[in-house]
C-alpha cells in the first residue's frame, strides 16, 4: 500500500464516511473544517434502497441512525388559514430511513473520532502537488504535506475551487434559494409538516426530534444572488423582503428567524462536471455530484461514493491513477440517476406564476386517489438502488 496519509475537507457526511472506510483499509485519515465546531442543525435527509442501508449497516451507524429518525409521516398542504388542503404520502419525502443533517454529521462524528484526525475552525488555502505528495497550506494551521487530497466539502466545495478552478464553471443554479432554521413546534405538529405555498414561494413547518422542536423552511425563486455565505444579517433581510406578508405562517417564523441558534441559507444548484479528479486531488459528495438539496438523493449518494472511493483506493494498492479513474466508472452513471431526480423539481416547488401554483394545489388534493399516486416514491427508490456495490475485502466489506 502507498498514499496511505490522505487529507480531507469537510465533516458533514461524505468527508466523515470517507475517512471510516479509508480506516478499515488501512489509510490514515485527516479531516479539515472550516467551521469552528460540528453544525448542528440543518434539514432532514433521508436513505432509502439496500445500497444505502448496507453502507450505513457496513459502518455499524444503522441502529443509531434509526434510533434518531424523525418519524415524519404524511406532508400536507394548507392555505392561509392553515386548513388542510391535500396530503402527500411519507414515503414520497422520508425513505427507508429519515434523520435530520446534524444528528447524522454527530453519529459519524463519534464513529470517527477516535482514528481521525480532526481540525476544526480551519480551512486549506493551496494545494501544490508534487511527484510525491500535496503540499498543503491552511488559514491558520501551519504547512503540511499529505499523499492525497480529497474534497468532501459540499456544493461551494473550496478544494474544488482550488484543484478545478471556479464555482461557476461547475455549478448550474436552479433558480431557487433555500433557508432553513430550528423554531418551536408552536403548531404542535406530530410527526409530520404543513406547507404553504404561493407563486414563486413555499414555506413549511415539520416537526423534529420527537415533536420537541420544529424545522422552519423556505423557498423562494430568485437568480443567482451574490450574499456572503457568512452574511447572516443581509440573508435575513433577504428573506424577510420575500416572505413578509406572504400569509400563513410566514411573519411569525420571520420573527423567530432572528434567534434562531442554526440558521442557514444557500442557493439550490447541481454540480456538473466531466471529471472528478485531477493528479493528486480527488471530489466525493456534493463537491463532486451535487444532484441538489430538492433530488432527496445528496446523502445517499454521499454515502456511496465514500464507500467506492476508499474502496477502489484500497484495491489498487493505494495508486490513485488508478483508483480514481476506477471510481468515476463505478459511480458515474448512478450518480447522473441521482442528479435526475432534481432536474425540474424546483419548478415544482416554487411554481412562478398563480396559476401553476394553484394547480399544482389542486393537483395534489386529488393525488392520492390517481392512478399511479406512488410513482414519484417508487422512481426515487429505484434510483437509489441502481447500484451494485462491489465488495473490497474482509476490512472493508459491507457485511465486515
Amino acid at each position: 500500500m502507498k498514499n496511505l496519509d490522505v487529507l480531507i475537507s469537510g465533516s458533514s457526511v461524505a468527508g466523515p464516511a470517507l475517512a471510516y472506510w479509508l480506516h478499515r483499509h488501512g489509510f490514515n485519515p485527516t479531516i479539515v473544517e472550516r467551521a469552528p465546531a460540528l453544525r448542528d442543525g440543518g434539514y432532514a435527509v433521508d436513505f432509502r434502497g439496500e445500497a444505502h442501508l448496507s453502507v450505513l449497516r457496513g459502518m455499524g451507524i444503522l441502529d443509531a441512525v434509526e434510533a434518531g429518525r424523525t418519524g415524519t409521516g404524511s406532508m400536507s398542504y394548507v392555505n392561509s388559514a392553515g386548513k388542510v388542503q391535500a396530503k402527500l404520502p411519507a414515503d414520497l419525502f422520508a425513505g427507508d430511513v429519515e434523520i435530520l443533517r446534524g444528528d447524522l454529521a454527530r453519529i459519524l462524528y463519534d464513529a470517527t473520532v477516535p482514528f481521525t484526525e480532526y481540525v476544526f475552525g480551519d480551512s486549506i488555502t493551496s494545494l501544490d502537488e508534487d511527484a510525491d505528495g500535496v503540499a498543503v497550506t491552511f488559514e491558520r494551521s501551519a504547512p503540511r504535506r499529505f499523499d492525497l487530497v480529497i474534497g468532501a466539502d459540499g456544493l461551494h466545495s473550496n478544494t474544488r475551487r482550488l484543484a478545478f478552478g471556479p464555482e461557476d464553471r461547475f455549478v448550474k443554479h436552479l433558480g431557487v434559494h433555500c433557508a432553513i432554521f430550528t423554531t418551536a413546534n408552536h403548531l404542535g405538529l406530530d410527526h409530520t409538516g404543513h406547507a404553504y405555498r404561493t407563486a414563486g414561494k413555499l414555506v413549511a413547518m415539520y416537526s423534529a426530534r420527537h415533536n420537541t422542536e420544529a424545522k422552519a423552511v423556505f423557498y423562494f425563486a430568485s437568480p443567482a444572488l451574490d450574499l456572503g455565505r457568512r452574511e447572516v444579517t443581509r440573508q435575513q433581510a433577504v428573506l424577510t423582503e420575500q416572505f413578509a406578508g406572504n400569509g400563513w405562517e410566514s411573519d411569525r417564523l420571520l420573527r423567530e428567524m432572528r434567534y434562531a441558534p442554526d440558521f442557514y441559507f444557500d442557493s439550490v444548484g447541481q454540480v456538473r462536471m466531466d471529471s472528478w479528479s485531477r493528479g493528486r486531488v480527488a471530489l466525493v459528495g456534493d463537491a463532486a455530484s451535487c444532484p441538489s438539496s430538492l433530488s432527496g438523493m445528496g446523502s445517499g449518494l454521499a454515502l456511496v461514493g465514500a464507500y467506492v472511493l476508499a474502496g477502489e483506493l484500497a484495491a489498487a494498492g493505494g495508486d490513485h491513477r488508478v483508483a480514481f479513474g476506477r471510481y468515476e466508472e463505478a459511480l458515474r452513471t448512478y450518480a447522473e440517476g441521482c442528479r435526475k431526480m432534481g432536474d425540474g423539481v424546483a419548478g415544482l416547488m416554487v411554481p412562478g406564476n398563480r396559476f401553476v401554483a394553484g394547480l399544482l394545489n389542486r393537483y395534489y388534493k386529488v393525488m392520492p386517489y390517481l392512478p399511479g399516486s406512488n410513482m414519484a416514491a417508487r422512481i426515487a427508490r429505484k434510483t437509489a438502488e441502481n447500484i451494485t456495490l462491489r465488495d473490497y475485502g474482509s476490512r472493508g466489506a459491507l457485511s465486515a
